[in-house]
């Protein structure tokens, strides 16, 4: 029987390859045009209502300090550590109130947590699914007991928001889960949401969430800027804002309406479906291994001869 021939090798790989990637391909359009879910649960705040408070961080730490391993952050100014005051999120905070004062007259309060994304890139890139999307609320949520902390969580989300418990012996990553194991599962509403006095976060499912932002921006248009942040960007998010300045300017990112997270997809679906990137190099390999191999054999063949003679 003939040997296969480098030509035939390299053939039956290339054909092999494009086989698994049109598998793979046809995974990745399967991702594309993924429609949004008005039925999962979010937040609306609206900065202008906000009065900075700070009462919602105030109670998502001690609701959640136990679950999450939060612990309070003391001010540099305050020696006896009787106020929580941390100055950005970080690995024992949830959620932030910020202020953007652009001048006396003009400021606004912002809040910053997890936007809860349609299309998730934290889930997304996450190698061991510790990073997961309940199908049903919607909510991002995360598993300490499965993460390895690699920490690409905090590398793929366009908004800035996991965080990484670096000064702790077993770390894990903190965000905003909507108070899934605690005020949630107790009372059916976030604990910062429940608290606030002057209903600047609103709770409940995204339908209605953007009704009633719509409903304000048009009952008193020039309260707000004439968009709901979120309803559109990184494919939509379950956390929505309103406010009357930028809100690039309230650190809020421009993000295009496509998902970060479908880009990345198709790369996955498609050089890693069936292992095609592995299986190419360890074949190459392989083929150069062996063609190595009997090259060699061939000049010890050929010198043993010369030797006899």
């Amino acid at each position: 029987m003939k040997n296969p021939s480098r030509r035939d090798f390299l053939k039956l790989a290339g054909a092999t390859g494009a086989g698994l990637l049109a598998c793979g391909a046809g995974s990745a359009l399967a991702n594309e045009g993924t429609q949004i879910n008005n039925e999962e649960l979010g937040m609306l705040y609206d900065a202008t209502k906000c009065v900075g408070c700070k009462a919602c961080m105030a109670s998502c730490k001690r609701v959640n300090s136990d679950y999450g391993s939060l612990s309070y952050e003391k001010a540099k100014f305050d020696s006896d550590g009787l106020w929580d005051a941390p100055s950005d999120l970080s690995g024992s905070t949830r959620t932030l109130i910020k202020l953007f004062k652009e001048s006396e007259q003009r400021w606004s309060y912002v809040k910053y947590s997890c936007m809860h994304c349609q299309k998730p890139s934290c889930v997304s890139v996450c190698p061991v699914s510790a990073m997961t999307k309940e199908k049903v609320s919607g909510i991002v949520d995360y598993n300490k007991n499965t993460c390895i902390g690699c920490r690409y969580c905090q590398i793929a989300c366009p908004y800035n928001i996991p965080k990484f418990q670096w000064e702790k012996a077993l770390p894990q990553i903190v965000k905003c889960d909507l108070c899934k194991a605690t005020n949630l599962r107790e009372k059916g509403i976030s604990a910062c949401a429940e608290v606030c006095p002057v209903g600047a976060i609103k709770f409940g499912k995204r339908k209605d969430l953007l009704a009633e932002a719509h409903q304000r921006l048009k009952d008193t248009p020039d309260r707000y800027l004439p968009h709901v942040y979120g309803e559109h960007e990184g494919g939509g998010t379950n956390h929505l804002y309103l406010a009357s300045m930028p809100f690039n300017k309230l650190g809020l990112p421009d993000i295009k309406p496509e998902a970060p997270a479908e880009f990345s997809e198709k790369i996955q679906h498609t050089i890693y479906k069936g292992f095609i990137a592995p299986v190419a190099l360890y074949s190459t390999l392989c083929f150069i291994a062996v063609k190595n191999m009997k090259k060699h054999q061939g000049h010890d063949g050929h010198d043993h001869n010369k030797e006899e003679k």
